[in-house]
């Protein structure tokens, strides 16, 4: 069997550790059109880039990271633990970076999926096919400018910047904010000290940008159009054990040290935290008390901490409820707000010119930096043909909407399945739990495949139909489907919740520990149809044998290594030496 993996961030990366793992006689390549692994992580690098839950929580499952050097941890560690994991498992052997996929067909005749690939490298054209294709390039994957007149006029000194394409002469980039840039000039730090910076955005990574700009700056105004909840911190019990004020911590030696000498202390820290995380399912319910308490807490912190700029708060606290868009602690973020080298301006941008912008009311702004943290395409619509039965579009598929069965598949698309797709992400809980479990069902889709020589596993459309309904049925009741603007909704105030699942953390990893072979159809190999133009269903039992039995090599008594002991049971283990005669 052949199987490509797009994307070599989180999801990749998982994949590239379970096929192998668990499937035999595979081909697996994974692409990526980055020049390096991390997905997300790697491609983005703007200063202050953390994570924005505890770094203990945002770790794969089998392998835990005792030595994160902070409660968020900043984003060139996440970097270096994927990279770990990569030199740990040797998983480079599957990758093919800078090879961008530029359009897939499905073959009906084959039961094949053909793609297109760009070398970044070499600029060649590159063509595979494959069995099965897993899609794991994430949702927020394409960044994009905001539709702001005279964009690309600006000529300041440090250039118009995205957060997601961090690249400036000025340097100062989060992987390294000290080095000093590839000319050999002066460090990135050093360069920034007197600058000018507009940064436009109120989102995940404005939050994040604006503190870590404002310590480094003379100058940062901070364009925001629309409301945001600062969240207090997440999993914060054991976070304000170690620091009462809640922003973030910095683990000493000895912390970390525990952390590897004693693995079962550790446990115990990262399942209390896991447990936290997911605890709070409750606030994204309307009129939950939760959510209501979340509201006052959050309203009581954020006027505390925009004390000296009150005006601020009246701007920025929303009048939605909290998790209706995506919620982030943001440590720093107020407390940067109130500096005197920061302003906050809620007035409408009119225009980008050449020195700087120009607000609604006339007033014109000169800088030396802008920095637009506008967020991503989260339609879901592939940037590349990607076509199915009868050459139909993905594109107009997920229109108006993307359709999806469990957040994993679609109809009318045989043996394409999606990781962090289409109604994956979730507002609360362990969002790298869900990426592995469904990886974990992508696998069993393929063992059910090779084990039964499928040609190709399509989703019914009427399981689609269903999962539609449960959508619609599902988030009224929640937070998301109140009016905010937010990527959970396409970037819309109003509309349909296409990004999260319909249910908390643990919901989703319930649903999709076992696949409900019912909701699919299949087709069987060309080469085992019968005379009468059917395939027997049983024909992957083949002639009675079993490999092992066959060849006389394997294990042939296999089911004694991974008994399933009931409760009670007492297991002797017995070792026999034979004596020489």
């Amino acid at each position: 069997m052949k199987i490509v993996v797009i994307g070599a961030g989180f999801s990749g990366i998982i994949a590239a550790i379970r096929i192998p793992q668990r499937v035999k006689n595979v081909e697996l390549t994974i692409y990526d059109k980055e020049s390096g692994i991390g997905g997300t992580w790697f491609t983005n690098k703007y200063p202050g880039l953390a994570c924005d839950i505890p770094a203990h929580c945002y770790q794969l499952t089998f392998e835990p990271n005792p030595n994160w050097s902070a409660f968020y941890a900043p984003g060139p560690e996440i970097l270096q633990y994927l990279q770990s994991i990569v030199q740990k498992y040797k998983l480079l052997k599957y990758i093919k970076l800078r090879h961008e996929l530029t359009g897939a067909r499905y073959n009906s005749q084959l039961g094949k999926w053909e793609l297109e690939l760009l070398n970044r490298g070499t600029g060649e054209r590159v063509v595979d096919s494959a069995d099965l294709v897993l899609s794991s390039t994430g949702s927020l994957s394409r960044w994009r400018w905001p539709d702001i007149e005279g964009l690309g006029t600006f000529r300041g000194e440090g250039g118009l910047l995205h957060s997601a394409e961090w690249e400036s002469d000025l340097g100062l980039d989060a992987q390294d904010p000290n080095a000093k840039n590839p000319n050999g000039k002066e460090g990135g730090e050093g360069k920034w000290k007197d600058k000018k910076v507009a940064v436009i955005g109120v989102g995940s990574s404005a939050i994040q940008i604006v503190p870590a700009l404002q310590k480094r700056c003379g100058k940062v105004v901070n364009f925001v159009r629309g409301q945001t909840w600062i969240a207090t911190p997440m999993a914060s019990a054991q976070l304000l054990q170690r620091n009462p004020n809640g922003d973030n911590h910095t683990f000493t030696e000895e912390e970390k040290a525990r952390f590897v000498n004693d693995p079962e202390y550790y446990r115990a820290f990262r399942k209390e935290l896991e447990v936290e995380l997911n605890s709070v399912h409750g606030a994204t319910q309307k009129d939950h008390p939760m959510q209501l308490g979340a509201v006052k807490a959050f309203r009581e912190m954020m006027q505390k901490k925009l004390e000296k700029k009150p005006w601020i708060a009246d701007s920025i606290i929303p009048d939605f409820p909290v998790a209706c868009r995506r919620l982030t602690p943001g440590p720093g973020y107020l407390e940067a707000l109130v500096e005197p080298n920061v302003d906050f301006v809620n007035t409408p941008i009119k225009r980008i010119t050449e020195k700087g912008i120009e607000t609604s009311d006339g007033k014109e702004y000169e800088f030396d930096v802008i920095v637009c943290a506008t967020g991503f395409d989260t339609s879901f619509k592939p940037p590349y043909p990607v076509l199915g039965r009868s050459s139909l579009s993905l594109s107009s598929h997920f229109t108006p909407h993307p359709r999806t069965y469990l957040s994993i598949t679609t109809d009318s698309f045989p043996s394409l399945f999606f990781t962090l797709g289409p109604s994956s992400a979730v507002g609360s809980g362990s969002l790298l739990c869900i990426i592995e479990r469904q990886v974990d069902y992508f696998v069993k889709v393929v063992l059910k495949v090779q084990r039964e020589r499928i040609k190709s596993v399509e989703v019914r459309k009427e399981a689609v139909d269903d999962f539609e309904e449960y959508l619609e049925a599902y988030f009224p009741q929640t937070v998301y489907s109140q009016k905010c603007r937010s990527w959970y909704k396409m970037g819309q105030e109003e509309g349909r919740v296409s990004a999260l699942w319909p249910g908390s953390c643990l919901h989703a990893v319930r649903a999709l520990a076992e696949p409900r072979w019912e909701d699919y159809q299949y087709e069987y190999l060309d080469e085992d149809v019968g005379k009468d133009g059917r395939v027997n269903r049983f024909k992957w039992l083949g002639d009675g044998w079993t490999v092992n039995e066959r060849s006389g090599e394997g294990d042939r008594a296999w089911y004694l290594e991974d008994v399933d002991y009931p409760p009670g049971t007492f297991v002797l283990s017995l070792t026999l030496k034979l004596q020489p005669d």
